[in-house]
């Protein structure tokens, strides 16, 4: 098997991580890349955010984004967060996901972040075992979400 190349994402990359997204979210409209393209150079260009892709060939496979975000609790550490992570349906169960995670994480902990947060909308216990194979615990915090009425 060849094995991905995992790294930050180019400028160029934006219709195939949005390939990703409408497998992570298929109710979504579907952004058109000029729609997308504001936030997409925010999130290559902000300094707080990355979006981690396993480039397969050219196929981008899996991806998430990972914002390190100042604190001044900890001793001034700040934290990580991770969101929108998601592998291609047909490349599934081959360690793609795990890979970007790891990326991820190795930069979040470079940074000198003392925690990292994922959530998930999931209750698939075999999404939930994949993230405490990742490293992840559930039962860490309570979390809480509220969204715009």
């Amino acid at each position: 098997m060849v094995a991905p190349e995992i790294r930050p994402a180019r400028p160029d990359e934006l219709a195939g991580v949005l390939a990703l997204y409408r497998q992570l979210n298929p109710g979504d409209p579907v952004l058109s890349l000029a729609a997308a393209e504001p936030a997409w150079s925010a999130l290559l260009t902000s300094g707080v955010t990355t979006t981690f892709v396993a480039d397969l060939g050219g196929l981008l496979v899996a991806s998430c984004t990972l914002a390190i975000v100042p604190n001044l609790s900890r001793g001034a550490r700040a934290y990580g967060v991770i969101e929108n992570v998601v592998t291609d349906a047909d490349h599934r169960r081959r360690g793609f996901g795990r890979a970007v995670l790891e990326a991820a994480l190795d930069r979040a902990w470079a940074a000198d972040c003392y925690k990292v947060l994922l959530a998930t909308g999931s209750k698939r216990e075999s999404t939930l075992r994949f993230y405490e194979g990742a490293g992840f615990t559930r039962d860490a915090k309570t979390y809480f979400e509220i969204r715009r009425p």
